[in-house]
């Protein structure tokens, strides 16, 4: 399912970028903003004829996003691993489970003289 509609939201990228480049331009750009040029412009352009390429941009840019939205939700749900080298580490550590650590070896220190017990005697 995935793969489909990935399949679905290039094709739909396609058609979007071919009905932006089809457009025809307004014009003048930033200079036309700041008075460079007539001032019968507003400040975002002249309100053009919506034709079948406005359209299709607007559709398809809607679309885009449905899809790109509906893409992170199908891929964000699953928690698979997706590391080769993760997948490989938990596969061994399930055919041969850890060996026991050996305790370390403590140092040998000389016996210290204690005081001796109640009742008990030194030998001379």
């Amino acid at each position: 399912m995935q793969t489909f509609v990935l399949v679905i939201t290039g094709f739909v990228a396609l058609v979007l970028i071919a009905a932006i480049l089809l457009q025809a331009g307004q014009g003048g750009g930033l200079a036309a903003s700041f008075g460079g040029a007539s001032s019968t412009d507003t400040f975002v352009g002249n309100r053009q004829a919506t034709t079948i390429l406005t359209k299709a941009s607007w559709w398809g840019g809607g679309v885009f996003l449905f899809l790109c939205f509906l893409l992170g939700l199908m891929s964000g749900g699953s928690n698979q691993q997706r590391s080769v080298v993760q997948e490989q580490l938990r596969q061994q550590q399930q055919e041969a489970p850890p060996a026991p650590l050996a305790p370390l070896p403590l140092e040998q220190t000389p016996p210290t003289e204690s005081p001796s017990p109640a009742g008990s005697t030194k030998p001379n």
